[in-house]
């Protein structure tokens, strides 16, 4: 799922999730599975998506106690996935625990999904940062010492804003994944988010993936908006 453009599929159920597949017949997509599609579905979304020929990155931010997030991933190891994730939060023994699941629960043979670990949400500011979660200082360098803990614990990349994307390879290194949501075009809809750039900004900032939402399941053409944020993204002109 490297240098991807990743569509969250903020949907409810498979019908309305068809639906909108149905509107791609000829591209391979990059999908992300969130909570809301995958808790009230189950683990069969991730095979239906997968027989279409599509990549999963399968979105719960898992945050619990080391030896549950162990056993989690190792079941979700087994769905065929090709990325998870987790809360930077949980700490470096979780996320130590999370990748010997992944390691434990990978059928022989397969690859080993790609793990992340989520930094601050792109929906949070510096303030409410410094307020509700009691951490002081600059939101940067929070998602800076989340990032350096999910380097040390063996992990394979964190998402982060795209702000944070030049200090991050710059700290860690090119080969750190930083996939960055919060991605809107010139001019769109900012919605519930705080950190948001466009796909050009993105690039330019040395992003490795890109995930988008609703500008793209909200449009009365997906396909389309698919296609412009992907050229964008790619930096073809239109």
């Amino acid at each position: 799922m490297k240098q991807s453009l990743i569509i969250a599929l903020d949907f409810p159920d498979v019908i309305q999730t068809e639906r909108f597949l149905s509107q791609f017949p000829s591209e391979k997509l990059a999908l992300k599975v969130g909570m809301e599609l995958f808790y009230q579905n189950g683990p069969s979304i991730i095979s239906s998506i997968k027989e279409r020929g599509h990549d999963v990155f399968l979105d719960l931010k898992l945050h619990d106690i080391p030896n549950t997030v162990k056993m989690a991933m190792a079941g979700l190891a087994t769905l065929g996935a090709d990325m998870v994730n987790v809360h930077a939060a949980g700490g470096q023994k979780m996320m130590e625990a999370a990748m010997e699941g992944l390691d434990k629960g990978t059928p022989a043979g397969k690859e080993r999904p790609l793990c992340i670990a989520v930094t601050q949400l792109t929906s949070t500011s510096e303030e409410q940062m410094n307020k509700e979660q009691n951490i002081s200082g600059s939101l940067t360098d929070s998602v800076l010492h989340y990032a350096k803990l999910t380097q040390q614990a063996g992990l394979d990349g964190v998402v982060c804003s795209t702000h944070e994307v030049k200090d991050i390879h710059h700290r860690i290194g090119r080969k750190f994944l930083t996939v960055t949501p919060g991605i809107r075009s010139a001019g769109g809809n900012v919605h519930d988010q705080t950190r948001i750039a466009t796909p050009e900004q993105a690039r330019s900032f040395g992003a490795d993936a890109i995930v988008v939402g609703r500008a793209i399941t909200a449009s009365k053409d997906p396909l389309k908006a698919y296609l412009d944020m992907k050229a964008a993204w790619e930096g073809i002109s239109c």
